[in-house]
């Protein structure tokens, strides 16, 4: 008898142009509710006291769990490969990136 294994299909994943550039972000802030976690990505710019969500993503609580496992696997695989990331000192990245104060 030949052995039938659980396979899945393979997915057909298409990326929209725009969304395939990306958004750049520098701090993230994650809240949760009983049924979904929120991950809000922002982008913080030198010397402006105001910031701006540029993405959300919501996700179930499973999903969420999926995603922290393959982040923790990713972040060891890159550590192997270009050694391991510094973190910094501080919570949040510094308001004002050592810049001088900007003026219109």
């Amino acid at each position: 008898m030949s052995e039938i294994k659980n396979q899945q299909p393979a997915i057909n994943i298409e990326i929209a142009e725009e969304v395939a550039e990306g958004i750049y972000s520098n701090l993230a802030i994650i809240s949760h509710s009983n049924a979904e976690f929120v991950v809000d990505f922002i982008r913080m710019m030198p010397n402006v006291p105001k910031a701006k969500v540029k993405a959300r993503i919501v996700l179930t609580p499973q999903h969420a769990k999926r995603l922290l496992y393959a982040l923790k696997d990713n972040l060891q695989k890159y550590e192997m490969q270009f050694g391991v990331i510094d973190e910094p000192d501080q919570p949040l990245p510094p308001m004002n990136f050592n810049t001088p104060p900007a003026q219109a």
